[in-house]
């Protein structure tokens, strides 16, 4: 065993992980990176940046079949291969970290490819070799996809979101096992490439988390699109012969492809927390506002519990190098936490749903406004379905959250989290300017509704 004394190892190098690193290296600390998998996570190999590539080509598509309702005729014949060939080249370098694990060392950090563990207070092994950190150990070991106990999945060549993103010729069909973001993502591209799509949900609604009436407008769009979606289902039985057999509720379901989008697990469980006086079996560590978990040890990232999203690991990184550095806050605060969800249309969100706001006790308003019947909607025409939804605290007159589906919700979302983060008075939003004909001046809409 060899001995390395170090000022900070970071275990676990996806977005957050990677920019901590760098960003302690080049202020002059003693750097050792760990991770076991590509430098830079899941995001820019199997995650944000391939599957969004994967939907812009599909959205082009859909956007082009279009043409027939808005000006003219177009015929429109879908290649996989091209989208393929993108994610492999321009994505993913063929799922190499070579440009990734340079970037990181010119930045003055070390890499150490391998499995980090904890094996005590600021200690670190990997293979033969402990690192013995100074001020500290920050984690961010991310998540797996995560994979439901139904009987003989385990035996198939099922997809996850890491192996459908090397996909170099779409099946014919394809069944879907979660109606969360990234399996309804998914299940739309490869439906506007032509794939015959099933989506297998157990909750009763897809997008579970979301507003009621974002399940509904997406639940619409997929119809349109030709996916049958199935909510409230129990999944019995998966075997494979060449091709895929599920038993739902009883009935016989068959597709030549199988993508499981059921949620994500943190890896937790295999590095050492028990040697810091933490539960491995926990689903998330609980950080302080510097992102601490324990003495000299810190924590970002999904296994944070916080959200599991890069600008929310990209956004602890920076708190938590603050504290590793000694200085001044701000500190964490959560209250926006934005996320989209990028369908078409697109989901966007901020802040607390209704339902959750009702659960804390607030006096809650809202306030709601169909896109559809907005200037721009009418404008827009195909394509055009989404709503507006804000919540408020009557009793604070400020939004503590708010949902923007429609095209570009994501894009539209940003004067909402503006208003929930600087907690600005309903009342002066409701003397804003609001652009005529965009899209965000349902806004004012929904403003105008707010109870």
């Amino acid at each position: 065993m060899t001995t390395h004394e170090v000022d900070v190892v970071v275990v676990g190098l996806g977005p957050g992980g990677e920019a901590l690193a760098a960003t302690l290296a080049r202020s002059g600390l003693s750097v050792v990176g760990v991770d076991r998998r590509l430098v830079g996570g899941e995001c820019p190999y199997y995650g944000c940046i391939p599957s969004k590539m994967m939907i812009r080509a599909a959205d082009s598509l859909a956007e082009a079949r279009r043409v027939d309702d808005l000006a003219g005729h177009a015929d429109v014949s879908a290649a996989w291969g091209t989208v393929a060939t993108r994610i492999r080249d321009e994505a993913t370098d063929d799922w190499d970290d070579k440009v990734a694990v340079e970037r990181l060392e010119a930045a003055g950090a070390r890499f150490v490819r391998g499995h980090g563990r904890l094996v005590g207070e600021g200690r670190v092994r990997v293979d033969d070799d402990e690192y013995v950190a100074a001020r500290g150990v920050v984690l961010n070991t991310g998540t797996e996809p995560g994979v439901p106990p139904i009987d003989g999945l385990a035996d198939t060549p099922y997809w996850t979101n890491r192996e459908v993103m090397r996909v170099t010729e779409a099946p014919e069909s394809l069944a879907v096992i979660g109606g969360g973001a990234i399996g309804l993502e998914l299940a739309q591209a490869f439906r506007r490439f032509g794939v015959r799509v099933t989506v297998l949900e157990g909750a009763d609604r897809i997008l579970a988390l979301e507003e009621p009436e974002s399940s509904e407008v997406v639940r619409g769009a997929f119809a349109r699109d030709g996916i049958d979606v199935r909510t409230g289902v129990k999944i019995e039985r998966v075997s494979h012969d060449g091709g895929f057999h599920l038993v739902v509720d009883g009935a016989d379901l068959d597709a030549d492809a199988l993508l499981v989008a059921a949620g994500r697990r943190p890896n937790l469980a295999d590095i050492g927390l028990e040697t810091v006086g933490l539960d491995p079996s926990a689903r998330s560590l609980d950080p302080d506002e510097q992102m601490r978990v324990g003495d000299r040890l810190w924590a970002i990232g999904d296994i944070t519990g916080k959200g599991a999203f890069t600008h929310v690991s990209m956004y602890q990184n920076a708190v938590a190098a603050r504290s590793l550095l000694g200085e001044d806050g701000p500190w964490a605060d959560y209250r926006s936490v934005s996320r989209v969800t990028f369908t078409d249309p697109e989901v966007g969100a901020v802040g607390l749903t209704e339902s959750q706001a009702r659960d804390r006790g607030l006096d809650v308003g809202t306030g709601l406004a169909k896109l559809e019947e907005s200037s721009r909607g009418f404008i827009h025409k195909a394509g055009n379905e989404g709503v507006i939804k804000l919540v408020a605290d009557r009793g604070r007159g400020v939004l503590v959250g708010g949902t923007a589906v429609g095209p570009s919700g994501g894009e539209v979302l940003g004067l909402i989290a503006a208003a929930v983060h600087g907690e600005i008075p309903v009342a002066s939003l409701r003397t804003m300017h609001f652009a005529y004909p965009t899209f965000h001046r349902a806004i004012e809409t929904a403003l105008a509704d707010l109870g």
